[in-house]
């Protein structure tokens, strides 16, 4: 039997938001521009103020695009940024962004990116 190691990350943050539909592909190539290594998109019905419509003021449903990218902490605050920036958070109704520390991610990471990471731990 092969043996199999996990190899756990514990120094990332997901970074989340949520905009109208249509600007997730917009803010993932502007993110992956910055750094990123992929992201991944989904779509959810949400409501706001800006919704507002109709007899009443019943709120109606709006779809939307909720990304989530998985980042070293280090490259949280620039992609923040550029992700505010590319889907013009800076408006009002475009859309929401946080970020949550993650305590354990776990993925396929290349044995030489591995070395690369163990060399530069033992420097420090």
């Amino acid at each position: 039997m092969v043996e199999r190691e996990i190899t756990v990350l514990t120094d990332v943050a997901l970074i989340t938001c949520i905009v109208q539909k249509g600007m997730a592909d917009t803010i993932v190539r502007a993110s992956r521009e910055a750094g990123a290594q992929g992201a991944t998109v989904y779509y959810a019905q949400g409501s706001g103020v800006r919704e507002r419509l109709g007899l009443l003021g019943v709120a109606i449903e709006v779809e939307k695009e909720v990304i989530n990218i998985v980042v070293a902490t280090n490259q949280v605050d620039r992609l923040v940024e550029v992700i505010y920036l590319a889907g013009q958070l800076d408006k009002p109704g475009r859309g929401f962004l946080y970020v949550t520390p993650l305590e354990k991610a776990a993925t396929y990471i290349p044995p030489d990116i591995l070395e690369r990471l163990s060399a530069r731990a033992e420097q420090q």
